[in-house]
């Protein structure tokens, strides 16, 4: 697993122990990360993910609504509301990563974390918000 992959892992923790346990200090999620993950590159970029969710927050639930038809996020399973909203932070407000690493790393933890059919819910709605994200090709003449 590269540190890259295993500091998603943790802001998934992280963002799933919120949703759950809104009460959780700052000083809690910092102690997690630096517990959890060896160097400071790792605990930076959690944390910088983690932040990022957490200030942008309404705003993703309300794109992630928009690409899962039917669903609500308050109904979705926490597990993959939550990697959802991880997901949806990185490929709208992070290019520093590729989208499709994106959406790699988000089905392989909903492998990982989720039910049996969280990987293909996850890269549909992942799918679909990329596509609308997408700037419309130039007009051809």
């Amino acid at each position: 697993m590269t540190r890259r992959t295993r500091a998603r892992e943790v802001a998934l923790q992280l963002l799933f122990q919120r949703d759950l346990q809104p009460g959780v200090t700052r000083l809690q999620v910092d102690a997690f990360a630096k517990e959890r993950l060896s160097d400071e590159p790792s605990v930076a970029f959690c944390i910088k993910l983690y932040d990022g969710v957490i200030e942008r927050q309404a705003e993703i639930d309300q794109r992630l609504a928009g690409a899962a038809e039917n669903w609500r996020v308050s109904r979705m399973a926490a597990v993959d509301r939550n990697l959802l909203r991880l997901s949806a932070f990185e490929l709208l407000y992070d290019p520093e990563t590729p989208a499709p690493v994106v959406i790699d790393e988000a089905v392989e933890l909903a492998r990982r974390f989720g039910a049996g059919e969280s990987s293909a819910f996850v890269n549909g709605i992942l799918d679909r918000l990329k596509r609308d994200a997408a700037p419309a090709p130039a007009p051809t003449e």
